[in-house]
């Protein structure tokens, strides 16, 4: 069965979600900066998310809530890679000079897959946007959950495709090293946060 005002309404939803400032946002941005592997990043975000988002409108946040170990584990690993990439981006704001748009950096593509996996599946807050969320209030329309599914997933393929080759458009701001420090400064903060943000619940303090 199909809905345009339901699919609209999942395309909004989900675009809400995923244009929100995050540790796999910050990554396809600086990989569209530097062109490097664009193309199969991007792939694995549009991917995971769909396989996600159905996993989420098929039900299973109600495995994710009966496994509060699996969270736990999510929680501990997931922010120590935000961190370790975070020291990564710290190393390169006493060293902007060795990065420039569109071309230098040593990136392969084997660590750029491992790169984006982790911030991906490393994540908590990816499950319980995707799973729990997203299926959540895709589930509240019944019949139509599917269609609500779909555009969820075509917000995602919008999302990263403009942001992977449209990061390109602002590239010439960053053919100054003092462009790579400020870009990376940011990212030392943001995933200094967010990795705060995911361990705060396991010291008893209210975090998403």
């Amino acid at each position: 069965m199909l809905s345009t005002p339901t699919l609209l309404a999942g395309f909004g939803f989900g675009l809400s979600l995923i244009v929100a400032i995050g540790a796999q946002n910050i990554y396809v941005l600086r990989q569209g900066l530097l062109k490097k592997h664009v193309l199969p990043v991007i792939a694995v975000c549009i991917i995971s998310d769909a396989l996600l988002i159905a996993a989420g409108v098929a039900g299973f946040g109600v495995l994710v809530d009966r496994v509060p170990w699996l969270v736990t584990f999510l929680r501990v690993f997931g922010s120590a890679f935000l961190l370790y990439y975070a020291y990564g981006a710290f190393q390169r704001v006493l060293k902007p000079e060795a990065m420039v748009a569109g071309g230098g950096g040593s990136g392969s593509l084997r660590a750029a897959m491992l790169g984006i996996l982790g911030v991906t599946y490393l994540n908590p807050h990816v499950y319980l946007d995707t799973i729990v969320l997203m299926g959540s209030v895709a589930n509240s329309h019944g019949d139509l959950k599917w269609t609500f599914g779909v555009g969820m997933m075509a917000a995602s393929l919008v999302w990263f495709i403009t942001l992977g080759f449209g990061s390109r458009l602002i590239q010439p701001f960053f053919a100054k090293p003092g462009a790579w420090r400020f870009l990376d400064s940011t990212i030392v903060i943001i995933m200094v946060t967010l990795a705060i943000s995911i361990l705060a619940p396991l010291a008893g303090v209210d975090g998403k």
